[in-house]
């Protein structure tokens, strides 16, 4: 017979926040398939698991999961596990847990801590409906691209993101979403815990880039402005956004596509 495929989520600071299913299960397993074998058995140490472990990661995560789903027909029950959190959110797995319904194995989710449901929770922000979106890219103009594809979502965005970029993130998003409500959580679940509210240029003046960031993104609210469009594209520019950026936030802010508000612009330089 088969053996069982387990996603076990880990505790993202707190170790508390493992739960009584996770440690029978990480106990019981055969093997226990780690991101990064050193970061889990300080886990596995701490609660006096002992059990063999093996690695996978993005560099040898589709070799692995031949191995794996291997073991697995074999008859072991395989523990998968990531760094931190429920395994494949933003993480490798996903391989191992494709190749092994593919080959007919049983996959059986362990849930428990995540830094997106945690940040969403206590983030102030709607619940009803949200997206999350990963890491936002790491070069700017790349990253406005990605925000500009989401400015109309209807629902609360969520990334993550890394604490030296997430100063970058924040400005590029003050110029393509405008004052929409943010929240960053930081550190979520452990000493120094902390949850920034605001819009995305007051957050950046005051955050501390250290630690684990969710970037949370609310929807924003239609604004009536009866403002010219050329009047509205140059003070933009005059605050220092590029005109082509302009164009575009007040193209969304508008409801009118980015083409339209050019040719408006354009008239009216021409005019003059």
């Amino acid at each position: 017979m088969a053996g069982v495929l387990y996603i076990v989520a880990t505790p993202i600071g707190n170790l508390e926040d493992i739960t009584l299913r996770a440690l029978r299960v990480l106990r019981e397993a055969d093997l226990i398939a780690c991101e990064d074998t050193r970061h889990t058995r300080k886990l596995l140490d701490h609660f006096g698991i002992a059990k063999p472990a093996v690695s996978y990661h993005e560099h040898n995560e589709a070799a692995r999961a031949a191995e794996l789903v291997g073991r697995l027909e074999g008859g072991e029950n395989i523990a998968l596990v990531s760094d931190a959190g429920t395994p494949l959110v933003s993480d490798p797995g996903y391989r191992v847990v494709r190749a092994a319904i593919d080959a007919g194995i049983t996959v059986v989710p362990i849930p428990g801590a995540s830094a997106v449901l945690a940040a969403l929770a206590a983030s102030g922000l709607p619940t009803d409906s949200f997206r999350f979106c990963g890491f936002l890219p790491a070069k700017s103009s790349q990253r406005r691209k990605i925000l500009e594809q989401f400015s109309n979502e209807e629902s609360t965005l969520v990334f993550y993101e890394a604490p030296h970029r997430v100063q970058d993130a924040l400005e590029d998003v003050a110029a393509v979403m405008g004052a929409r409500p943010v929240v960053v959580a930081r550190e979520l679940t452990k000493l120094h815990e902390e949850f920034l509210r605001g819009t995305a240029a007051e957050i950046r003046e005051k955050i501390v880039p250290r630690g684990e960031i969710v970037l949370l993104i609310g929807k924003g609210e239609p604004v009536a402005d009866d403002t010219p469009i050329e009047d509205a594209v140059r003070a933009l520019e005059q605050k220092g956004m590029p005109r082509m950026d302009a164009i575009k936030q007040v193209a969304r802010q508008r409801g009118l596509s980015k083409r339209e508000v050019y040719r408006l612009v354009s008239g009216t330089a021409t005019e003059h």
